[in-house]
């Protein structure tokens, strides 16, 4: 009986050294539990002043300010790619027979990944039509070929990662100039239930 009593703290150790062990918490478990909600302006707007906050004067900031009338209505999630774009470029035709342009495209596409890239790519096959799409990420494609393609030829859309885009554009590789749409996937998420904003780098 008493090395059956004196097992008995012993238990009482064990667990309250199991109890101190709290399991972390991941960003993906959290997220997991947050429903999609279409993006808006002020969620943009809010990004751009975290980002530039420290670096940036009151002044600047103000600056980096866009108005309303920059922004398409969102996305509510009720749409395909397609019908959406559908929806916010009615005159579509027009612009893409008046687009003349070399190292340029009318509408610029930006997501996560490679792979997310290509999905949208044929999820819009319904809206774009005969026009030219260009691929604006590294997988497999070198920059330099980029460059040559946006030289020699007239793209309509341009899909691809923020990297690439932003690289292309410091290399004069592509003239944003007669961009009219930027489109900006912000609710999909990537294995790791990440959107594209909340990848550190992007």
């Amino acid at each position: 009986p008493t090395e059956c009593f004196l097992s008995q703290p012993e238990e009482k150790q064990d667990s309250t050294v199991k109890a101190k062990r709290r399991k972390k918490k991941k960003i993906s478990d959290v997220l997991q539990k947050s429903a999609p909600k279409p993006g808006v302006p002020a969620d943009l707007q809010n990004l751009l002043t975290q980002h530039f906050g420290e670096n940036r004067s009151v002044i600047e900031i103000e600056e980096l300010k866009l108005s309303d009338s920059c922004f398409l209505p969102a996305n509510d999630l009720s749409h395909s790619f397609s019908s959406y774009l559908k929806e916010i470029c009615p005159k579509w035709a027009k612009l893409r027979r008046n687009h003349k342009d070399k190292k340029s495209v009318v509408m610029l596409v930006l997501c996560s990944s490679a792979l997310r890239s290509l999905e949208l790519i044929k999820s819009m096959t319904a809206f774009k039509g005969d026009c030219k799409v260009l691929k604006l990420f590294a997988k497999h494609i070198k920059i330099k070929e980029q460059m040559n393609m946006l030289e020699k030829g007239v793209f309509h859309i341009g899909v691809g990662t923020p990297g690439r885009v932003k690289a292309l554009v410091e290399q004069d590789g592509l003239c944003l100039n007669s961009t009219k749409y930027m489109i900006l996937d912000w609710n999909w998420r990537d294995q790791k239930l990440r959107r594209m904003m909340d990848i550190p780098e992007v």
